[in-house]
C-alpha cells in the first residue's frame, strides 16, 4: 500500500472524493502538512436537502484544520461544489468529514470534546492551538445538539437550585431530575426567581414532558421560587430540602458572631468553629477549643450554634410523626433561647422562616426522593466553574454545567 493510500485511509476519504496532493511545509513554525482533496471529474453529489444526486453547478476552494500529523499541524483543502437541484435549487453540498459551517474536521472537534470533559477550555485550547473563542463554539453547538435530544417524558421528580456564575448577582438556576441516577441535570438558565421555573415549565414541554405529570418538587424556601412552582406545578406535592434548613441557620450563627465580635474579643478559630458539626470529627485542635472557650464564656455566638446544632436531632427523625413532635419542641426550646436578646435577631429569623414553612420541610419525611442529590449538586457547581476556568459569560458557564451533569449520553456519537 502506497503512502497516499495510507493517508487517505486514515482521513476516512471515500468516493467521489480522492487524495490529490499532499505537502509539508517547512518554512511554518510549526510545521504544517498540506492535504488537498478533490472530486472525481464528472462526480455527481447528493442534494443537502434531499439528497437526490445533482450536477455539480460551480464549485469554492475550503480548508479546515485536522488531527495533528504527528508533532505537525495538519490543514486540508478541498473544491466543494454547490449542487443544482432541480426540486431545491442551487445549494452548497455537505462533505463528509465536516460539519457545514465549521473550519475543523470532525474528528478534529471530537477530540477536542474529548479534552474539554478532563479539562478547562481555556488549557484544551492552548494545546490544541486554537483561540479558547473558536473551542466554545465547537462546545456550545455539540451540547445544543445533546440537549435537543433529551427525552423527559418520564420526568415525575423535580429539585432546582440556584447557583452564583460569578462574583456580584449573577445566577444561574439549574434543574434536575430526581429520577436520573447519573447526570441528572436537564435545564439550566440565567437568573434566579419565577421566570426560571416559567422557562423549564416551556422545556419541559418542548422535550415531550407534561408539567402536570411531575408529583414532586424539592427547592430552597424561595418566596418566588414556591409561588412560581403554586402556579406552574399546582398539583406538585413541594418539599424544603433540609441542606437549605441547615444553611438557613449556619448564616444566622454567622450573623450573630459578627455582631457579638464587636461587642467582645472572640477566640481565633472562632469563625470556622461554628460553622462545622461538633460531632463530625472534622474540627481541628484549635476550633474545638474555639467553641470550648465560646461555651466557658457563656457567648450568645456558643448558644445559636447549639440551636443549629439540635438541628441534627431533628433530621434524625424516623417518622413524619417523630418529625412533626422534634421540630415543634426545637422551635419551642429555640425561642425560649433567643427571647430578649437582640444578638440573637438573626437566630429568630430563622426560627419565623422555619415556622412559615414548616409543613414543606415536613414534607421531607413523605418525600420518595433524597434530598442529598440536591447537597451533591454544591460539587457539580464547583467542577463546572473549574472547567470554565476562562469562560466569557453565563451561557458558558451554562455549557460547561450541561457537558458535566446533563445527560448527553450521545454526544460524542452525533459527531
Amino acid at each position: 500500500m502506497e503512502s497516499r493510500d495510507i493517508l487517505a485511509l486514515g482521513l476516512g476519504v471515500t468516493p467521489p472524493w480522492r487524495l490529490a496532493d499532499q505537502r509539508l511545509d517547512t518554512d511554518r513554525s510549526p510545521h504544517v502538512l498540506e492535504i488537498r482533496l478533490e472530486a472525481e471529474r464528472g462526480a455527481m453529489f447528493a442534494c443537502p436537502v434531499c439528497g437526490r444526486a445533482c450536477k455539480a453547478h460551480d464549485f469554492k476552494d475550503f480548508t479546515w484544520r485536522h488531527l495533528n500529523f504527528f508533532q505537525h499541524h495538519c490543514r486540508i483543502t478541498a473544491r466543494v461544489p454547490r449542487t443544482d437541484c432541480p426540486e431545491h435549487g442551487v445549494r452548497r453540498a455537505q462533505v463528509p468529514w465536516a460539519r457545514e459551517g465549521s473550519g475543523f474536521t470532525l474528528l478534529f472537534e471530537q477530540a477536542a470534546m474529548a479534552l474539554v470533559r478532563e479539562m478547562p477550555v481555556l488549557a484544551a485550547a492552548r494545546y490544541m492551538a486554537i483561540t479558547d473563542k473558536r473551542l466554545w463554539r465547537i462546545v456550545e453547538y455539540y451540547v445544543a445538539r445533546g440537549l435537543e435530544g433529551i427525552d423527559l417524558s418520564g420526568l415525575r421528580g423535580l429539585a432546582f437550585d440556584e447557583t452564583a456564575s460569578r462574583r456580584g448577582h449573577n445566577y444561574v438556576t439549574v434543574f434536575i431530575d430526581m429520577g436520573r441516577a447519573e447526570r441528572p441535570v436537564v435545564f439550566a438558565t440565567p437568573g434566579k426567581g419565577k421566570q426560571t421555573v416559567r422557562a423549564f415549565k416551556a422545556f419541559l414541554r418542548a422535550h415531550g414532558g407534561r408539567p402536570d405529570r411531575v408529583a414532586q418538587v424539592v427547592c430552597d424556601m424561595s418566596p418566588a421560587f414556591l409561588a412560581a412552582l403554586a402556579r406552574e406545578f399546582p398539583q406538585a406535592a413541594v418539599s424544603v430540602d433540609w441542606f437549605h434548613v441547615v444553611q438557613l441557620f449556619t448564616r444566622a450563627v454567622d450573623e450573630v458572631r459578627k455582631a457579638e465580635r464587636r461587642h467582645a474579643p472572640m477566640p481565633a478559630a472562632a469563625r470556622w468553629a461554628v460553622l462545622k458539626a461538633a460531632d463530625g470529627g472534622r474540627l481541628t485542635h484549635k476550633q474545638a477549643a474555639a467553641l470550648a472557650e465560646l461555651e466557658a464564656g457563656d457567648f450568645l455566638t456558643a448558644a445559636a450554634w447549639r440551636i443549629k446544632e439540635k438541628l441534627r436531632w431533628v433530621r434524625r427523625a424516623a417518622s413524619l410523626q417523630a418529625a412533626r413532635w422534634r421540630l415543634t419542641c426545637f422551635l419551642r426550646h429555640a425561642r425560649e433561647q433567643v427571647a430578649e436578646e437582640p444578638l440573637l435577631d438573626a437566630v429568630a429569623r430563622a426560627l419565623d422562616t422555619v415556622e412559615k414553612h414548616r409543613t414543606l420541610i415536613l414534607q421531607r419525611w413523605t418525600s420518595t426522593y433524597s434530598n442529598a442529590r440536591l447537597e451533591g449538586l454544591n460539587s457539580l457547581f464547583q467542577a463546572a466553574r473549574a472547567r470554565a476556568r476562562g469562560y466569557r459569560n453565563t451561557a458558558t458557564f451554562i455549557t460547561m454545567i450541561y457537558l458535566i451533569a446533563a445527560p448527553l449520553a450521545d454526544l460524542f456519537n452525533s459527531i
